[in-house]
């Protein structure tokens, strides 16, 4: 072949394939919205025209017989054939998968799982794959709100409880002072104010548990010792201990500095000392301890109060959540908040807290970093790990 006829031969093939590439194209744009079959149809008969009509433009232009080209254009066209009709048995089968797709993303759609999709090409099976992950994490999502609504109602409930209860004894006291039947005045008064302080304590609970939940808690660390902070708490829950004749031992607790918020850490560890001093037996012992390792410092509160079923330990941490639906008439609070705020507060500062059965009662162990690289700490993460809540343990 000569130089010539390969110029030829080259030039009508650019021409043929440039001009059915144009209309392929401008055909696909019009049958966009049609099925991938016939996306997939249009892109063989595509290359076949090419192929076909650069060789009939090629044997023309070197003047075969016509036997030649009649034998040509038979193996053409059986050629054709057999590419169309494989190009539509695949078709049909990215067809078929694609559409297990659209069922899958449905299904996720409904909040059902997505089964596996197996026989697919590489690029469908990565997809297939990643709309399983992602039902697995909606599925995940839609637990954590169901868990979350109903810790909410939960909360709610309690919440109105123990707002009705000192409310109706409030408006009692305050008719008979109205009515001049109080036999004490002065007694009633103060009565009244400790309602107050009772409700006013939980108000405030509330709000700073939706602060730490809405990850807006600002903590800012200063170097502090502990054992100044531990044994404001011990003072400060005195009297309440004396009241029910338990005995406050702190002994264990040992001078050591660390960069905390002061504030918001005594009132955890009040928290947790409250929490034993009300669900303790009656003249037992609640022990206060403050352990030291290297970077970490560990606030450890025991008590006697018979331990807690394994079962019910994990729950301990959600908002809200009461073992039992009876009301300890010797405490106030016990809306589910308590605890909440220790979780809260120690996962600001990038601490954790534990709980455990130990000997005839619990230990709570609020471990916290001994230095901070900031000053200032943000409770963003503050709900990663299990929701905080206070466990009512009689």
């Amino acid at each position: 072949m000569s130089a010539d006829d390969l110029v030829i031969i080259v030039r009508l093939v650019l021409l043929w394939a440039v001009t059915i590439g144009a209309v392929t194209v401008f055909l696909q744009w019009l049958l966009r919205r049609a099925s991938i079959v016939v996306q997939i149809c249009l892109v063989v008969v595509s290359a076949v025209g090419v192929m076909v009509a650069g060789m009939v433009g090629a044997f023309n232009a070197m003047f075969i017989s016509a036997q030649d080209l009649e034998v040509m254009w038979y193996i053409v066209g059986i050629a054709s054939v057999a590419a169309v009709a494989v190009a539509v048995v695949l078709g049909l089968g990215v067809a078929r998968n694609t559409r297990s797709l659209v069922s899958a993303a449905r299904s996720i759609g409904r909040g059902e799982p997505v089964a596996p999709t197996r026989n697919v090409s590489s690029e469908l099976t990565e997809l297939a794959s990643e709309m399983k992950s992602t039902s697995e994490k909606l599925e995940e999502s839609r637990s954590r709100v169901r868990a979350a609504e109903s810790a909410r109602r939960e909360l709610v409930a309690w919440v109105s409880h123990d707002l009705r209860t000192p409310l109706a004894s409030m408006r009692a006291m305050t008719e008979a002072l109205e009515d001049g039947m109080a036999p004490d005045v002065s007694a009633y008064h103060r009565k009244i104010l400790a309602q107050v302080d009772k409700m006013t304590e939980l108000v405030n609970d509330l709000l700073e548990l939706s602060k730490f939940q809405a990850g807006t808690m600002v903590v800012t660390r200063e170097t502090m010792d502990l054992y100044d902070l531990v044994s404001d708490a011990i003072a400060d829950l005195a009297p309440l201990a004396e009241r029910r004749h338990i005995k406050i031992n702190g002994d264990g607790v040992q001078s050591t500095l660390a960069a905390v918020d002061g504030a918001s850490l005594g009132r955890a560890v009040r928290n947790v000392m409250m929490n034993a001093l009300m669900y303790t037996r009656l003249g037992s012992t609640v022990r206060i301890a403050v352990n030291t390792e290297p970077g970490w410092a560990t606030v450890v509160v025991e008590d006697a109060c018979g331990g807690i079923p394994a079962e019910d330990l994990p729950k301990l941490f959600t908002t809200g959540w009461r073992r039992y639906s009876g009301r300890s008439k010797s405490a106030f609070s016990g809306a589910g908040v308590g605890l909440s705020l220790v979780a809260g507060i120690i996962h600001a500062h990038h601490g954790t807290v534990e709980v455990a059965n130990a000997g005839d009662g619990c230990r709570f162990s609020l471990r916290l970093p001994t230095s901070s690289e900031s000053g200032v700490a943000t409770a963003q993460q503050l709900y990663e790990g299990p929701e905080a809540g206070e466990a009512n343990r009689s």
